[in-house]
């Protein structure tokens, strides 16, 4: 019966989404199973809670003093890093350890029982069935958030052009190291969560009911729970809102049923984002004996923000690193043109969370092969590309003659993009501190080909010799 189900599924989806499915599996094998950096913090709220069944942190910071310094940078955390209430501070959001939570409680039991059994494997979050089970979520989630992306995405352009924007934002962007490399931080997350609520906020607008205005309320919440600036994404929501009560000024208040209405609905959509939102209230209330406290994200840089260096910047600018995302904001502003209010409440979107992150102390991001905080964008910019795809068929007013150009092109950022990576991940590029272009371009062309492939052969090789 299973069997039957998965084959009718199988038969079900087009060969795009086929095909999607198979760079997800072709891309398995590079999974990193591991917890470092900001990592630590996102998965000790769910691996503290299941293994010490507390919130105290003790078995996630090795050294207290320098691992706070380094990931917070609030000097006195290290005169003092316990909290009032006790505890370790942990100022990371909670969302991704929810969505960790279902695969870490069966990898858990799963460890419990093998324990019973007369297996040797650590039962302390850390061992290797923890780790997979971790990274495996973290890279389900991302492959789940692109097909909703591409499924947002075909709603408004052929399903080809789709495919294509969704394989080239993928592959041609940082997404690929928080996908498999850094599966610990919260930006695969992130495409998720938001993709989800794109979908969910397109397929309910205009006629939404009182229930689905709670649901969105609960995505809402949702969002903020997994990375902070994704509260960017209820501007979408919010020109409703503000257009709902703006009409019925308007309209001198005449419909009072329908302001009412309104009004209901529009409390139930912050009522589900309060309750998506229990759960950090919760955990900063047990943590820091205040629901409300932030810690190092109340700090902003407001007199000089980094408006120039977030897109141009050698050190992680977004748009020197990933330049496929220029075709995908000009995409943005063609469906703009194409669905004004659609388009206009993408593009704000992209603004403000450009001037969120334009204001961060840390605007760079610091680590990772370009700016790692704009993955949270990539539904929004898989729109973008495939609009701009579909234009292009427009233009040459010929599917074949606009696949010749875009295919290749989408190809060539790809491989631009994996070099990059292969760069980042060999340290043949810096890890934290801003880049010289002309060693990456020598290395692009002399150095990753050869050497790359040379550390194929030699995986494939070990891998080949450990079956035999």
């Amino acid at each position: 019966m299973n069997a039957n189900f998965i084959v009718r599924l199988w038969r079900s989806v087009s060969n795009y989404e086929k095909a999607l499915f198979l760079v997800f599996v072709l891309c398995l094998p590079f999974l990193d199973p591991f917890v470092a950096g900001d990592g630590v913090g996102f998965y000790a709220y769910v691996r503290s809670p299941l293994i010490d069944h507390n919130f105290s942190f003790s078995s996630d910071w090795e050294n207290p003093k320098k691992d706070l310094q380094q990931l917070f940078l609030v000097d006195h955390f290290v005169e003092n890093p316990i909290t009032k209430t006790g505890h370790l501070p942990n100022y990371y959001p909670v969302g991704p350890a929810m969505l960790w939570s279902p695969f870490l409680i069966v990898a858990h039991l799963a460890v419990l029982a093998s324990v019973r059994l007369g297996a040797h494997i650590p039962v302390d979050g850390h061992s290797w069935p923890y780790m997979l089970a971790m990274a495996s979520a973290t890279a389900l989630y991302g492959f789940a958030g692109l097909c909703l992306s591409f499924a947002v995405a075909r709603r408004f352009v052929a399903e080809r052009w789709a495919f294509w924007a969704t394989l080239g934002i993928w592959i041609a962007t940082p997404l690929p190291v928080f996908m498999y490399l850094c599966p610990s931080w919260p930006h695969t997350h992130s495409i998720f969560v938001n993709a989800l609520f794109l979908w969910y906020w397109l397929r309910t607008r205009g006629t939404r009911t009182p229930r689905q205005w709670l649901l969105l309320g609960l995505l809402s919440g949702l969002i903020v729970e997994v990375h902070y600036p994704n509260v960017v994404f209820l501007l979408a929501p919010g020109y409703e809102v503000v257009a709902a009560y703006l009409k019925a000024w308007q309209d001198r208040f005449q419909g009072t049923h329908m302001l009412v209405e309104s009004v209901k609905r529009h409390s139930l959509w912050a009522a589900g984002i309060l309750v998506a939102l229990l759960p950090t209230f919760i955990t900063r209330q047990i943590v820091f004996g205040n629901p409300f406290s932030v810690g190092a994200y109340s700090l902003w840089n407001w007199k000089a923000p980094a408006f120039g260096p977030v897109l141009f910047s050698t050190d992680h600018g977004v748009l020197v690193f990933a330049p496929i995302l220029i075709l995908a904001l000009a995409g943005l502003v063609y469906l703009r043109w194409q669905e004004p209010a659609l388009g206009a409440t993408c593009i704000s979107i992209v603004v403000a969370f450009y001037f969120v992150i334009a204001f961060y102390p840390w605007w760079s991001g610091v680590y990772g092969p370009g700016n790692r905080y704009f993955v949270s964008l990539t539904p929004l910019f898989i729109l973008g590309l495939a609009c701009l795809f579909g234009l292009a068929e427009r233009l040459w007013k010929n599917q074949r003659a606009a696949a010749l150009r875009v295919v290749p092109l989408t190809l060539v950022f790809v491989l631009w993009n994996l070099g990059l990576i292969y760069q980042w991940k060999t340290h043949l590029m810096p890890w934290y501190t801003k880049v010289y272009w002309d060693e990456i371009l020598y290395n692009q062309f002399r150095v990753v080909p050869g050497q790359a492939l040379h550390t194929l052969s030699e995986k494939f090789c070990l891998r080949c010799n450990s079956s035999n």
